[in-house]
This record gives structure tokens, sequence and C-alpha cells, in this order.
């Protein structure tokens, strides 16, 4: 029986910034509800199946990362249509063979009703075989970036960590992350909107590209 709850239609467009579906369901970790995670970060990514070699390999290096995702009060939580035995046989396996636990939940959702609510699958999908989407959900449960990759290419554990840290850094410092911002490096001020500011900067670009604490 489906024990999946979400009161969302079946394929939302949800867009950054939307607030992300609110659903119950069974997971390896026992019943979980999106809404509880209010309060902390959350990464909510689905993947193709179980016993894939893809999957496996993204699961071991997420498991991995643990620790790095917890540092920065960030909760993980995957999401396939395999059934609850699948993911604990699953995760079995992957203990057995690469001697790391996954801890993290792994939900269940036999029907894609998350999976359509999400917008990962279409209301005409029977399977969630090339999905492989990513939700960067902040603490008030607002959707602030997305990824999606195809069935054969997997994520970049490493890439979903940065996107954590330059979310959280423009949070903090209500600033912008330039292109392939690590943490540490400077951060971009937002372009003034006055003209005059606009007139009186020192060179032609300097009134919308530079550095927070660079002088204008």
């Amino acid at each position: 029986m489906d024990q999946t709850h979400t009161s969302l239609p079946p394929c939302a467009g949800l867009r950054i910034g939307d607030l992300a579906p609110d659903f119950e369901a069974r997971s390896t970790i026992g019943p979980v509800r999106l809404s509880s995670y209010r309060g902390r970060w959350l990464v909510l990514f689905s993947h193709p199946a179980d016993f894939t070699p893809v999957c496996t390999t993204e699961f071991v290096a997420l498991a991995r990362e643990t620790a790095a995702f917890e540092a920065r009060d960030c909760a993980l939580m995957a999401l396939s249509v395999d059934s609850l035995f699948s993911h604990f046989a699953w995760l079995r396996m992957i203990r057995d063979r690469f001697e790391i636990e996954v801890r993290f939940p792994i939900v269940e959702d036999p029907t894609l009703v998350v999976g359509r609510a999400f917008g990962m699958v279409s209301a005409q999908d029977n399977d969630s075989a090339t999905v492989r989407t990513t939700f960067f959900i902040d603490p008030k449960g607002v959707i602030r970036a997305m990824t999606c990759y195809p069935a054969n290419l997997g994520r970049s554990v490493p890439e979903m960590l940065r996107i954590i840290d330059g979310l959280q850094a423009i949070d903090a410092g209500d600033a912008l992350a330039p292109a392939n911002w690590q943490p540490g490096e400077p951060l971009l001020k937002a372009p003034t909107h006055d003209l005059d500011e606009v007139f009186a900067a020192e060179d032609a670009t300097n009134w919308f590209l530079r550095h927070v604490g660079e002088p204008g």
C-alpha cells in the first residue's frame, strides 16, 4: 500500500524560489516528512534505481562526505521508485562491498507521487529511469537551486557542497558569488541602481563589477 502523501497536484512546475512541496513517506530510517527539516538546509535528490552502477558510485561518494554536509548544517535525503526492501538490500550491498554505511534516508516513491509533485517526472511517465534531479532547499523550505543530470552521468559531490557553501555565503553577506567561486574567495557586490553612482564610479565597470569591500 502506498504510504506516500503530498498535497500538490501531479507534475508541478517548480522553480527556484518556490516553497518545496511537503510530503510524508516511508524511508530507510523510518517515516520522514519534508517539513520536519525546516530550520536547516536540505539536499533532496532522486536516483533512477537501486543496484545501478552510477547510482552506487554516487551513494558511496555521498556517504563518505556526510560529515561535510553535516558541518554545513545540511541534511541529505534520497528518493527513488524502488521499494523500501530494495533500498535495504542495496545499502547492505554497499556496506559489504565498500565498507561504508549510508545513514541518510532513502525514500520509496513507487507510484511517483513525490517525483511528479516536484516535477522530476511528467504525468505520462511510468518510471523514473531518466531522473537524476537535485533540489537545494534552505531552512525556510524554499528551493534555492536545482540541478538535473541524465541517468548515465553521475553528480559531482564537490559541486553539491560548493552550491551549499555559495548559497550560505551570499545569504550571510548579501552578496553575489562569481564563476568558479570557492569558500574563502571574495564575493561580488550587488550593482548599484543609482545613476549618480554609475557616473561617479572610478571606471566603466566598477559600478556593477567589484568585490565586496573593494572601493568604488
